[in-house]
């Protein structure tokens, strides 16, 4: 009786596979914004600029010249990855850290909907559950009593999750080409629009030290693991999968600078945090009993 050789995993599930494992590590880096930025004794457009300046030399360095083609598409990302930065930077100084980075986390509902007229991937009941889920969950912030610069603060952070979705949507289009290229040039773009607000920079060895960090590791190694990730996923599944980092935010905002968000906000959260989860938890499943994504699909 003879045995059948086990056949190895097919090469697009080993690239998915280890794709999810880059996002797991990039939403590990970025987890550490909000503490790093409240960290800082700045104007918040030069912490995400200098950020960006810091950034920048690694993520040549790893680009080269052949990620540079200044498409339409390239630019169009490179456009939103200032947006993100600039409007995250923004909310974590006008509101916590927990609200900032939670409201951030609505993007999936946008990825969602670009994704699907822009992209032609999939959006099933699933997914449509999942993004009046995430509004519902998004609006419960908007509960607690809060200053009019936590509202606002609010306000810039749901931009950024709306900027956030077109840089993740703009990103995998490029799975053909070089996504790195829209961050290493949405970088420069950030780096030059802060570059009036550097006139005063702090003095203080903490402040530069949490700069150094915010560009070393929570820029650039993490976008050099998203940029090889963004190829081989969905853009839904790009920014479903990093929820680990809005789980550790606001941990960290609480252990290093005792900053808690409010109750109405806290609920809000579980409930985007819940459905960001088991949606991921649906995608994956989906995968395995589907099978591998045809070519060109995933």
């Amino acid at each position: 009786m003879s045995v059948s050789p086990v056949r190895p995993d097919p090469p697009r599930d080993r690239h998915h596979l280890r794709a999810v494992g880059y996002l797991t590590l990039t939403a590990a880096l970025w987890s550490f914004g909000g503490v790093l930025i409240k960290w800082v004794d700045w104007n918040p457009i030069a912490i995400a600029a200098t950020r960006s300046w810091i950034a920048l030399p690694l993520l040549f360095l790893a680009a080269g010249k052949g990620h540079i083609d200044h498409s339409k598409t390239q630019w169009a990302g490179a456009v939103a990855y200032a947006c993100t930065v600039l409007l995250f930077v923004s909310a974590n100084k006008l509101t916590t850290a927990a609200n900032a980075i939670l409201l951030q986390y609505t993007a999936p509902v946008y990825v969602a909907i670009l994704g699907h007229f822009l992209l032609r991937e999939r959006v099933d009941r699933t997914d449509a559950l999942a993004v009046v889920l995430v509004l519902a969950g998004m609006s419960l912030f908007f509960l607690d009593k809060l200053s009019a610069a936590n509202v606002l603060g609010n306000g810039v952070a749901v931009l950024s999750g709306v900027a956030f979705a077109w840089l993740v949507v703009l990103m995998r289009r490029q799975k053909h080409g070089s996504p790195l290229g829209s961050v290493v040039l949405g970088n420069l773009i950030t780096g030059i629009v802060g570059i009036p607000f550097m006139l005063h920079p702090p003095r203080d060895v903490s402040s530069w030290t949490g700069l150094l960090l915010l560009g070393v590791f929570q820029i650039g190694f993490s976008y050099l693991f998203y940029a090889r990730a963004i190829r081989h996923v969905t853009a839904l599944e790009g920014i479903l999968v990093p929820v680990i980092e809005p789980i550790l935010n606001p941990i960290w905002a609480f252990l290093f600078i005792g900053e808690r968000p409010g109750h109405w906000a806290f609920i809000g959260g579980v409930v985007v945090i819940a459905t960001v989860i088991l949606r991921s938890v649906h995608s994956i499943r989906s995968r395995r009993v589907d099978g591998p994504a045809p070519q060109g699909a995933a």
